[in-house]
């Protein structure tokens, strides 16, 4: 399910959304349905899964590691660590990548103490 998720603009609905189809699926492979009315805490706790929200951080700060370790010339670093100011920039709303990026990287380090 997070097959490049390192990238994607999540917003809350976004990982919402995620979580939903997560925990149908977690139901299906315990055998159970909605109609059941067991709680996503005991299904998660019987198959052992982290919640997605942590599994989607995770994916970030790994392919932060990543890029972070690439040599400063790299275009992928240039384009993620570095703004450029002299570029024109597209009509529309600004892209959310490195402020997610940032919120993201508070919760890891928040998460390691």
């Amino acid at each position: 399910m997070l097959y490049g998720a390192e990238c994607w603009p999540t917003k809350r609905r976004h990982v919402q959304q995620l979580s939903v189809a997560e925990m149908r699926m977690l139901q299906w492979f315990c055998g159970h349905t909605r109609r059941d009315r067991v709680r996503n805490e005991v299904i998660r706790d019987r198959v052992g899964v982290a919640p997605i929200e942590e599994k989607l951080t995770q994916h970030r700060l790994r392919w932060f590691g990543h890029v972070q370790r690439r040599p400063p010339e790299a275009p992928v670093r240039n384009g993620v660590l570095e703004r450029v100011d002299n570029v024109k920039r597209g009509r529309g709303r600004p892209k959310r990548g490195m402020n997610r990026l940032r919120e993201t990287l508070r919760i890891g380090i928040s998460l390691k103490r």
